[in-house]
């Protein structure tokens, strides 16, 4: 039988789909989390892990043909500190955006590319080009500024969540890298299992209830499918043909549409000292992005 295989660029260009409508899915989380009223950030990661493991069992079922547990059972040990990775990650990013702005929050998680780049330097002995070193110190630079504002105030334990959840997803990146595997799905599915392993005692121990009210509930479940689960699989399938580079430089849509949703529904709005900051933060992250898809390009050439 004849195979008709689709042409490179058209796999790339569908692929840049993907991770585009991955980062809009993921920029809901702010506007979801603002709209929960009274669960706390254990509660909320407790109830969204619970609904992502479901649909990521379901997923990992088909696309598979095997038991997820089965997977997870034969995972190897990077797997499981990739889930700790995202543990953190998840964890820091609900608690950062309910301590501060969704717009500094979201720009901070922005930080993980350069977290990453110097995690793989420290841990996986890989080079540091020398524009990524410029980039990570404008980057720090930015960073600073949006933390500075928040010295002396209640946000700044918000944004110490933020750099830690970006810190939690360059672990979780590290390790996907380590293990060498291009399947994240049974590492996501692993922390998923994990945060409900984790969360179910903290709650207990701090006296909190298990159950929300339905309105807290729902939105905490809904962010577990729509929010995290169906971005992760699009961008799982996007990343299969989009460059790591280009992933980085699309992943931006995420960190600018999360903020302008609460400023267009909740009327929230961002300080001058976070707008200055992200804005050197975004220049650093373009300017890494771009040089890394140029220098890919004269190696291909030659």
């Amino acid at each position: 039988m004849l195979k008709i295989e689709m042409p490179k660029h058209h796999k790339t260009t569908h692929g840049i789909y993907y991770v585009i409508a991955a980062g809009i899915l993921w920029s809901m989380m702010g506007i979801g989390i603002r709209l929960i009223e009274s669960a706390n950030v254990w509660q909320i990661l407790l109830y969204r892990s619970a609904s992502l493991v479901v649909f990521l069992y379901v997923v990992l079922q088909i696309k598979n043909k095997k038991n997820p547990f089965l997977l997870m059972y034969r995972a190897q040990t990077p797997a499981f500190f990739a889930a700790a990775g995202l543990f953190m990650a998840y964890s820091g990013g609900i608690y950062a955006v309910q301590n501060t702005t969704v717009a500094n929050a979201m720009l901070l998680f922005a930080s993980a590319p350069f977290i990453t780049a110097i995690l793989g330097y420290l841990c996986l002995g890989e080079k540091v080009p020398n524009y990524t070193i410029i980039a990570i110190g404008f980057a720090m630079f930015g960073i600073a500024i949006m933390v500075f504002e928040s010295v002396g105030s209640n946000t700044l334990r918000g944004s110490a969540a933020g750099v830690i959840s970006a810190f939690g997803f360059s672990i979780f990146t590290i390790s996907l890298r380590w293990g060498k595997q291009t399947d994240m799905l049974p590492a996501v599915f692993l922390s998923g299992l994990l945060a409900i392993t984790l969360t179910i005692p903290i709650c207990y121990y701090q006296g909190m209830s298990l159950l929300l009210n339905r309105s807290d509930a729902m939105f905490a479940l809904g962010l577990g499918i729509f929010q995290v689960g169906i971005g992760l699989v699009l961008y799982t399938i996007g990343s299969k043909s989009v460059p790591a580079a280009e992933l980085t430089l699309l992943s931006l849509s995420e960190v600018l549409l999360g903020p302008i949703w609460v400023w267009l529904f909740l009327g929230e709005k961002a300080s001058q000292m976070t707008f200055l900051g992200g804005i050197i933060l975004l220049i650093a992250i373009c300017y890494n992005s771009t040089l890394l898809i140029k220098n890919r390009h004269k190696k291909n050439i030659s």
